[in-house]
């Protein structure tokens, strides 16, 4: 048996797995194939302030080792995920991580503030804030792009929740220093970090000689990402060690499958770990993840999860 609990700043989870926000709507479709409360925690779809359509179609396009989306963070806006999705989440016991997002910084601070006063509210373990979508009062920048945007958003968004709610800033790797993001989102009152949204990526059509998606380009996601992944955890986790960063608790998320992908991101430093696109292949995997992971760490002679979170940074082998 592998004591398979993770602790998440305040919060303690019975295990690190969770659904990667976008790649399970809000939890009903996922439980007819498992309860959803067997999970760590729960990740909702982005919501925003308010209801969005999103992009036109196609907006999902499949490549070699995972797949384009171009959804445009459509849902039904925060008063309707209030009253439907969070209230339903909550009386099924799961222990929900609710993301969210806003055209502006200002949006992200309403949102927070509504979730707050939601009675369902006590559900909630955590908020994932997705830093990664485009400022639109800044000419479409993406927040997390920037370490005074990243500043600006994670700072209102801990000043419209209690002191008690960690919140998890949602890094794109589209960047060139992802320590510097990191630091920023971390000094403006984050708890800590998920690590990585989708990579910008195109697709071309080569039969119409045209891009494939209505947006032309979208998120990858898949496989193919995971290397990123890792990459970005290490170097965050690395800065931690040497002082460079204050230690915060990681969510590592990007092409995870297997318990052994997720093992490769909690060697690197995740404390958990989320499951993503492989949900759209096979909706157990999620779950099926919990018991790979620990029937990996077993097998490695651990008895506790905790004790391999990082370990990878132990284990160097020198030049």
């Amino acid at each position: 048996m592998v004591d398979m609990s993770t602790t998440l700043g305040p919060v303690t989870l019975p295990n690190p797995v969770m659904t990667a926000s976008g790649c399970a709507a809000n939890g009903q479709e996922l439980h007819r194939f498992f309860p959803v409360d067997e999970l760590g925690a729960f990740v909702t779809k982005t919501v925003m302030a308010a209801p969005r359509s999103g992009r036109g179609t196609p907006r999902m396009a499949e490549t070699a080792s995972g797949m384009l989306n171009s959804i445009g963070l459509q849902g039904p806006g925060i008063e309707a995920f209030l009253e439907n999705d969070l209230a339903w989440l909550a009386s099924v016991g799961a222990r929900v991580l609710v993301s969210i997002a806003g055209n502006t910084a200002a949006e992200f601070g309403e949102v927070a503030e509504r979730l707050a006063s939601s009675p369902a509210f006590a559900a909630v373990v955590g908020v994932e804030v997705n830093i990664s979508c485009p400022n639109v009062a800044n000419r479409g920048l993406v927040f997390a792009c920037d370490p005074v945007s990243s500043d600006a958003v994670v700072r209102l968004v801990r000043e419209s929740l209690p002191a008690t709610t960690p919140i998890f800033a949602k890094l794109t790797p589209d960047v060139t220093d992802i320590v510097t993001i990191a630091d920023a989102a971390l000094g403006a009152g984050a708890d800590g970090l998920t690590m990585i949204n989708t990579l910008l990526g195109m697709v071309i059509d080569t039969d119409l000689l045209r891009p494939q998606l209505a947006g032309v380009t979208g998120g990858l996601s898949g496989p193919a990402v995971r290397p990123v992944a890792v990459r970005a955890l290490w170097q965050v986790t690395a800065a931690m060690r040497d002082g460079r960063l204050p230690t915060a608790p990681l969510i590592g998320v990007g092409g995870v499958r297997t318990g052994r992908d997720a093992l490769e991101l909690v060697a690197a430093g995740a404390s958990a770990v989320q499951v993503g696109t492989a949900t759209f292949n096979d909706p157990s995997r999620p779950r099926r993840v919990v018991d790979e992971l620990e029937a990996e760490i077993a097998r490695h002679g651990f008895t506790r999860f905790a004790d391999v979170v990082g370990i990878a940074h132990d284990r160097m082998v020198s030049p």
